[in-house]
Protein backbone atom coordinates (compact mmCIF):
# COMPACT_ATOMS: atom_id res chain seq x y z
CA UNK A 1 0.00 0.00 0.00
CA UNK A 2 2.90 2.44 -1.08
CA UNK A 3 0.45 5.43 -2.10
CA UNK A 4 -1.65 4.90 1.29
CA UNK A 5 1.64 5.28 3.20
CA UNK A 6 2.87 8.43 0.75
CA UNK A 7 -0.62 10.43 1.59
CA UNK A 8 -0.15 9.78 5.51
CA UNK A 9 3.54 10.85 5.13
CA UNK A 10 2.22 13.87 3.50
CA UNK A 11 -0.18 14.45 6.33
CA UNK A 12 2.09 14.23 8.86
CA UNK A 13 4.50 16.82 7.10
CA UNK A 14 1.83 18.93 6.39
CA UNK A 15 2.19 19.59 10.31
CA UNK A 16 5.17 21.55 9.19
CA UNK A 17 3.60 23.27 6.67
CA UNK A 18 1.22 24.87 9.03
CA UNK A 19 3.49 26.31 11.61
CA UNK A 20 5.27 28.04 8.44
CA UNK A 21 1.77 29.05 7.27
CA UNK A 22 -0.29 30.17 10.32
CA UNK A 23 1.02 34.03 9.55
CA UNK A 24 -1.45 33.92 6.36
CA UNK A 25 -4.73 34.24 8.09
CA UNK A 26 -7.55 32.71 6.10
CA UNK A 27 -9.62 35.52 4.84
CA UNK A 28 -6.53 38.12 4.22
CA UNK A 29 -6.46 39.23 0.63
CA UNK A 30 -3.24 37.41 0.24
CA UNK A 31 -5.39 33.90 1.30
CA UNK A 32 -7.72 34.79 -0.61
CA UNK A 33 -5.97 35.51 -4.23
CA UNK A 34 -4.09 32.24 -3.33
CA UNK A 35 -7.19 29.72 -2.90
CA UNK A 36 -8.69 31.70 -5.65
CA UNK A 37 -6.44 30.99 -8.35
CA UNK A 38 -6.69 30.74 -12.25
CA UNK A 39 -9.80 32.02 -12.20
CA UNK A 40 -12.21 35.03 -12.54
CA UNK A 41 -14.54 35.25 -9.35
CA UNK A 42 -16.47 37.61 -10.92
CA UNK A 43 -17.03 35.70 -13.91
CA UNK A 44 -18.34 32.97 -11.94
CA UNK A 45 -20.81 35.06 -10.24
CA UNK A 46 -22.54 35.20 -12.61
CA UNK A 47 -21.77 31.24 -13.90
CA UNK A 48 -22.68 30.08 -10.08
CA UNK A 49 -26.14 31.27 -10.27
CA UNK A 50 -27.43 27.95 -11.17
CA UNK A 51 -24.87 26.06 -8.09
CA UNK A 52 -26.06 29.00 -6.31
CA UNK A 53 -29.98 26.92 -6.02
CA UNK A 54 -28.47 24.26 -4.01
CA UNK A 55 -25.05 26.23 -2.54
CA UNK A 56 -26.32 29.26 -1.66
CA UNK A 57 -25.45 32.42 -3.02
CA UNK A 58 -22.03 32.88 -1.38
CA UNK A 59 -21.89 29.25 -0.79
CA UNK A 60 -23.04 28.70 2.60
CA UNK A 61 -25.58 25.85 1.99
CA UNK A 62 -28.22 25.64 4.56
CA UNK A 63 -29.70 21.97 3.48
CA UNK A 64 -27.45 19.57 5.61
CA UNK A 65 -26.64 17.35 2.94
CA UNK A 66 -25.32 19.75 0.35
CA UNK A 67 -21.60 21.07 1.25
CA UNK A 68 -21.06 24.34 1.79
CA UNK A 69 -18.36 26.00 -0.68
CA UNK A 70 -17.93 29.33 0.61
CA UNK A 71 -13.93 29.75 1.36
CA UNK A 72 -12.97 26.44 -0.32
CA UNK A 73 -10.07 25.89 -2.26
CA UNK A 74 -11.36 26.26 -5.61
CA UNK A 75 -8.73 23.40 -7.36
CA UNK A 76 -10.74 21.56 -4.38
CA UNK A 77 -14.29 22.38 -6.02
CA UNK A 78 -12.89 21.79 -9.48
CA UNK A 79 -11.59 18.20 -8.76
CA UNK A 80 -14.44 17.31 -7.23
CA UNK A 81 -16.62 18.57 -10.41
CA UNK A 82 -14.39 16.93 -12.56
CA UNK A 83 -14.73 13.30 -10.73
CA UNK A 84 -18.60 14.10 -11.19
CA UNK A 85 -17.71 14.29 -14.71
CA UNK A 86 -15.74 11.37 -15.21
CA UNK A 87 -18.41 9.30 -13.02
CA UNK A 88 -15.47 8.98 -9.70
CA UNK A 89 -18.25 10.35 -7.36
CA UNK A 90 -21.67 9.62 -8.03
CA UNK A 91 -24.49 12.28 -7.15
CA UNK A 92 -27.97 12.11 -9.63
CA UNK A 93 -28.14 16.36 -9.75
CA UNK A 94 -24.22 16.56 -9.89
CA UNK A 95 -23.33 14.23 -12.17
CA UNK A 96 -25.83 15.62 -14.41
CA UNK A 97 -25.03 19.37 -14.09
CA UNK A 98 -21.45 18.47 -14.52
CA UNK A 99 -21.94 17.38 -18.38
CA UNK A 100 -23.39 21.00 -19.14
CA UNK A 101 -20.28 23.13 -17.68
CA UNK A 102 -17.31 23.97 -19.97
CA UNK A 103 -14.11 23.83 -17.91
CA UNK A 104 -13.98 27.49 -18.26
CA UNK A 105 -16.62 28.25 -16.82
CA UNK A 106 -16.25 25.68 -13.65
CA UNK A 107 -12.42 27.41 -12.88
CA UNK A 108 -14.53 30.64 -12.37
CA UNK A 109 -17.54 29.50 -10.42
CA UNK A 110 -14.73 27.47 -8.20
CA UNK A 111 -13.14 30.97 -7.97
CA UNK A 112 -16.31 32.74 -6.85
CA UNK A 113 -16.80 30.23 -4.25
CA UNK A 114 -13.52 30.61 -2.79
CA UNK A 115 -13.38 34.05 -2.63
CA UNK A 116 -16.17 34.09 -0.29
CA UNK A 117 -15.47 34.47 3.89
CA UNK A 118 -14.69 30.74 4.76
CA UNK A 119 -17.22 28.34 6.01
CA UNK A 120 -17.95 28.46 10.14
CA UNK A 121 -19.76 26.52 12.77
CA UNK A 122 -21.01 28.26 16.23
CA UNK A 123 -17.18 27.98 17.76
CA UNK A 124 -18.46 25.96 20.62
CA UNK A 125 -16.68 22.56 20.01
CA UNK A 126 -17.89 21.00 22.56
CA UNK A 127 -17.62 17.35 21.42
CA UNK A 128 -15.03 15.99 23.32
CA UNK A 129 -14.30 12.62 21.48
CA UNK A 130 -14.80 14.66 18.56
CA UNK A 131 -12.18 16.72 19.61
CA UNK A 132 -9.79 14.23 20.47
CA UNK A 133 -9.84 12.44 17.19
CA UNK A 134 -9.85 15.60 15.22
CA UNK A 135 -6.58 16.77 17.10
CA UNK A 136 -4.86 13.71 18.20
CA UNK A 137 -6.15 10.58 15.82
CA UNK A 138 -6.06 7.12 17.24
CA UNK A 139 -2.68 5.53 15.57
CA UNK A 140 -2.88 2.18 16.73
CA UNK A 141 -5.75 2.34 14.74
CA UNK A 142 -4.40 3.77 11.99
CA UNK A 143 -6.60 6.95 12.60
CA UNK A 144 -4.88 9.85 11.66
CA UNK A 145 -5.58 13.65 13.75
CA UNK A 146 -8.21 15.15 11.51
CA UNK A 147 -5.98 18.25 12.19
CA UNK A 148 -1.94 16.84 10.45
CA UNK A 149 -4.03 17.20 7.17
CA UNK A 150 -7.14 20.09 7.27
CA UNK A 151 -5.54 22.33 9.88
CA UNK A 152 -6.10 22.87 13.51
CA UNK A 153 -9.05 24.76 12.97
CA UNK A 154 -10.53 22.67 9.99
CA UNK A 155 -9.33 25.61 7.22
CA UNK A 156 -6.63 23.97 5.78
CA UNK A 157 -2.83 23.81 6.14
CA UNK A 158 -2.16 26.52 3.47
CA UNK A 159 -4.30 29.06 1.18
CA UNK A 160 -2.53 27.31 -1.88
CA UNK A 161 -2.57 23.71 -0.70
CA UNK A 162 -5.56 22.29 -2.06
CA UNK A 163 -5.25 18.62 -1.34
CA UNK A 164 -6.13 18.76 2.07
CA UNK A 165 -9.88 20.72 1.98
CA UNK A 166 -11.37 23.19 4.02
CA UNK A 167 -13.64 20.81 6.90
CA UNK A 168 -14.24 23.40 9.76
CA UNK A 169 -17.34 24.33 9.69
CA UNK A 170 -19.02 22.05 7.15
CA UNK A 171 -22.54 21.40 7.79
CA UNK A 172 -22.84 18.14 10.31
CA UNK A 173 -24.34 16.22 8.15
CA UNK A 174 -22.51 16.03 4.36
CA UNK A 175 -19.63 15.54 7.09
CA UNK A 176 -21.05 12.63 8.42
CA UNK A 177 -22.56 11.00 5.28
CA UNK A 178 -18.82 11.32 3.70
CA UNK A 179 -17.25 9.87 6.42
CA UNK A 180 -19.77 7.09 6.44
CA UNK A 181 -19.21 6.59 2.58
CA UNK A 182 -15.51 6.84 2.96
CA UNK A 183 -15.62 3.97 5.29
CA UNK A 184 -17.84 2.02 3.03
CA UNK A 185 -16.06 2.72 -0.06
CA UNK A 186 -19.35 4.22 -1.72
CA UNK A 187 -16.69 7.66 -1.93
CA UNK A 188 -12.76 6.63 -2.32
CA UNK A 189 -11.36 9.92 -4.56
CA UNK A 190 -9.11 11.07 -1.95
CA UNK A 191 -5.36 11.55 -2.65
CA UNK A 192 -4.35 7.64 -2.60
CA UNK A 193 -7.32 6.64 -0.75
CA UNK A 194 -6.37 7.81 2.71
CA UNK A 195 -9.87 8.54 3.56
CA UNK A 196 -10.71 5.01 3.22
CA UNK A 197 -7.92 4.14 5.36
CA UNK A 198 -8.42 6.69 7.96
CA UNK A 199 -12.18 6.24 8.08
CA UNK A 200 -12.85 2.61 8.36
CA UNK A 201 -11.30 1.74 11.48
CA UNK A 202 -13.87 4.55 12.99
CA UNK A 203 -17.33 3.58 14.17
CA UNK A 204 -20.44 4.56 14.37
CA UNK A 205 -20.51 7.02 17.22
CA UNK A 206 -17.13 7.95 16.21
CA UNK A 207 -18.15 9.67 13.17
CA UNK A 208 -21.05 11.35 14.49
CA UNK A 209 -18.72 13.06 17.32
CA UNK A 210 -16.11 13.73 14.23
CA UNK A 211 -18.81 15.54 12.68
CA UNK A 212 -20.36 17.34 15.61
CA UNK A 213 -17.18 19.06 16.42
CA UNK A 214 -15.78 19.71 12.76
CA UNK A 215 -19.58 20.96 11.97
CA UNK A 216 -18.78 23.55 14.78
CA UNK A 217 -15.59 24.57 13.70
Amino acid sequence: MPIVRNSILACLTSLVLLLTTQAIASDTPEAIKLRIGKGDPVAGAMSSQLCQGCHGETGNSVEGLIPRLAGQYSDYIAKQFRNYQTGAREHQIMNAMSQIISDAELMDISAYFASQKQMSGDGKGGNTTGKNLFAKGDMARGVLPCASCHGVKGKGQAPDVSDFPVIGGQNQAYLKAQLQNWRSGARSNSAGGVMNQVAKSLTDDEIQALSEYVSSL
